[in-house]
């Protein structure tokens, strides 16, 4: 995960030489600003997304949030070298990693409501539901 974010940001110190805008200037020619913004955009939904993995690990399935959380990282990495190409380019990985995080908080909001029901009212939902379809 780390790694991309390093790739992502050496891509726009990259750019910065290429197209010759020192630092801390935010704009330049079309193509600077086109992988600017897509970093920017980038570093803006980390956040949300290490949130939403952390606790969709913990309270619902690690291997489902890792699975989750490969399919984000190349959704992002595909959004920003389509950003950096062309604004078009940007959509429809923009829209795959937006699906991925919302099932993200899908698993999390899941896993905190059972959690809090097993904890708190004493009432096993996943066994109950397990039980109800046959897998117990």
């Amino acid at each position: 995960m780390t790694y991309i974010y390093i790739l992502i940001q050496t891509y726009v110190i990259y750019a910065r030489r290429k197209y010759s805008v020192a630092p801390p200037a935010t704009s330049g020619p079309p193509a600077f600003e086109r992988i600017f913004r897509a970093q920017a955009n980038c570093s803006e939904y980390f956040p949300i997304f290490i949130t939403a993995l952390w606790t969709s690990g913990v309270f619902f399935s690690e291997g489902a949030s890792a699975l989750c959380g490969l399919f984000y990282l190349y959704g992002r990495l595909r959004y920003f070298w389509g950003y950096a190409q062309s604004p078009q380019g940007r959509l429809a990985p923009l829209y795959f990693s937006a699906q991925i995080l919302w099932l993200l908080i899908g698993f999390s909001s899941l896993g905190v409501f059972f959690s809090f029901c097993r904890i708190y009212l004493n009432l096993d939902l996943v066994h109950m539901l397990c039980s109800v379809l046959g897998f117990v």
